[in-house]
């Protein structure tokens, strides 16, 4: 990642400590940072407040996710990739091939469509991600038509009925979206190879999407028609993905790419010459190459929108803050905005990412 530099607003100073951490208001007590559930119902969340422009990357055990493991997968035998559908000649590619060929491909986020304020918004994560691009395992195949759409799945039956989700890891893309996008197929995050409930052996990301098109144990990829049917996780990730009603065919589906969103992480309390003063960290993503802060934010609806400073920026993401000095006590809720017009942003435009934070402490002496 190279080096990276504190702007001097947020350095270590002499005359500053730490005070503590402000906490968000209204957004329930949910688990952070361990398993719960099984097979389609299992999660984990990510405290997003542990993340630091110093230490950006979520530890693998502290990863989000979003369905654990199936208990009927076993990963001990040979596991392959096989390539059908529309081709000339079925493919097997074993996973030592892609283990062989794999290496670093850039440090990403992922965010799941779901991700909610009732979950801290925890449902989003950000990893060194290592494995072999897509547009060399296409290389090898060799579709009877040019174009075309492809199916991407991933093992999908389990031992237990859900309460929450559908059966089927499964996503339809056009092949100019995967190469496009970069997208490829995963074997290590953050330089170990992946874990089981992250969907080892391998795994589909694809950068700038969300999380529910970056299928687990991936086993089989196929060229398809024009015409294909939507799949059951299409179908049931239809509205978290802001389609337009529930589409019966996959060409009718808008791409699932991340909308421009930013979302504060963390407010800390700081005394800073014996004065109170608080600050705000934040990550924005979505929406394409980010190469400047393009956000503003206000602490109330009466108040103004003010800019933030940029910390550190990925290709499609970035961490950003400000400091702030709250003129009352109370409850204050943070919105954020594109100081750019853009009308895909509906979730940040809607208040989606809003956070709300009990300010208890501006005494100045």
């Amino acid at each position: 990642m190279g080096e990276f530099v504190l702007p001097a607003a947020f350095q270590p100073q002499n005359d500053s400590s730490l005070l503590g951490v402000v906490p968000f208001c209204d957004e329930g007590d949910p688990p952070m940072g361990k398993l719960i559930g099984t097979e389609l119902d299992g999660r984990l969340l990510t405290d997003l407040s542990s993340l630091s422009p110093q230490n950006p990357l979520t530890p693998n055990e502290r990863f989000f996710i979003r369905t654990r493991a199936s208990k009927l997968l076993d990963t001990t035998r040979p596991w392959t990739i096989q390539i059908g559908g529309r081709v000339e000649k079925t493919l097997t590619i074993p996973i030592r091939v892609l283990t062989e060929k794999s290496r670093p491909l850039g440090i990403h986020l992922t965010e799941c469509s779901g991700n909610t304020r009732a979950a801290h918004f925890g449902l989003l994560s950000i990893a060194s991600w290592e494995g072999v691009p897509l547009h060399e395992v296409f290389e090898q195949a060799r579709p009877r038509i040019s174009g075309g759409r492809v199916l991407v799945s991933g093992f999908d039956r389990y031992q237990e009925e859900s309460m929450t989700s559908e059966p089927g890891a499964s996503w339809i893309f056009t092949s100019d979206q995967l190469l496009s996008s970069h997208a490829f197929l995963a074997t290590k995050m953050n330089g170990k190879p992946l874990g089981v409930d992250h969907g080892a052996p391998v795994r589909l990301i694809v950068p700038g999407w969300y999380g529910c098109v970056c299928i687990k144990w991936v086993n089989q990829i196929d060229y398809v028609s024009e015409d294909a049917p939507a799949t059951s996780q299409m179908q049931e990730y239809a509205s978290r993905t802001m389609q337009t009603g529930l589409p019966s065919l996959a060409r009718e589906y808008r791409p699932a790419v991340m909308e421009p969103s930013a979302i504060p992480t963390r407010v800390e309390k700081w005394r800073i010459a014996n004065k109170i003063t608080y600050k705000v960290i934040g990550i924005q993503w979505g929406g394409g190459r980010i190469s400047q802060p393009e956000i503003e934010i206000r602490f109330n609806p009466d108040g103004r929108f003010v800019p933030v400073e940029n910390f550190r920026s990925e290709a499609c993401w970035c961490y950003w803050g400000c400091e702030w000095s709250p003129a009352r006590l109370g409850r204050f809720t943070m919105r954020l905005r594109l100081n750019t017009a853009n009308s895909t942003a509906s979730r940040l435009n809607s208040g989606y990412y809003d956070r709300t934070v009990e300010i208890t402490d501006i005494q100045n002496t």
